[in-house]
């Protein structure tokens, strides 16, 4: 499947029986773990009983806690980062998980080449929950930036996971 049908294939996706959630970047150590630490704040805020985790479609970092700058911006907001570690996505997550959500269209490609059809459904680009028109953006990767690379990857995370707690809910 080609990431230009995953819009309709989404729209599968019953939030309202929404239990887990899975966050993808390319290393597990900036993005999805700040995306995990953003919901894991949206959920305890609209009282959500939710599984929440977050992984990699590389295993360049595994084992690694998340980037300290991630941590950093991130805990200026609040968010907690505790017990973190970096993973690869493994088979089994395309089942277990109810939402996938890719942080890139790199990263959404990538798990579609390895998910089973009867699975993806369950995939999704994590900014594809913002109020904005057309297409989901992309979280960028903050890596190789400085200090606001991060902020901004938190507020666009903000935005988008607080649409997706309130469809959840």
């Amino acid at each position: 499947m080609s990431l230009t049908n995953t819009r309709n294939v989404t729209s599968k996706v019953d939030f309202s029986k929404i239990k887990s959630v899975l966050f993808v970047c390319l290393g597990n150590i900036c993005r999805s773990p700040s995306a995990e630490a953003v919901f894991r704040s949206q959920a305890k805020s609209f009282s959500l009983a939710v599984e929440i985790d977050s992984a990699g479609t590389a295993a360049y970092h595994q084992g690694n806690p998340p980037d300290p700058r991630s941590i950093a911006a991130g805990e200026k907001r609040g968010l907690d980062f505790t017990n973190m570690q970096a993973r690869q996505v493994l088979d089994s997550d395309f089942e277990h998980f109810d939402l996938i959500l890719a942080a890139d269209k790199n990263n959404l490609n990538d798990l579609l080449r390895r998910c089973p059809a009867q699975y993806q459904h369950k995939l999704r680009l994590i900014l594809s929950f913002t109020d904005t028109e057309g297409e989901a953006r992309e979280v960028p990767d903050p890596y190789y930036g400085g200090e606001q690379g991060f902020e901004l990857v938190l507020d666009l995370l903000e935005a988008s996971l607080s649409q997706l707690a309130k469809k959840i809910s």
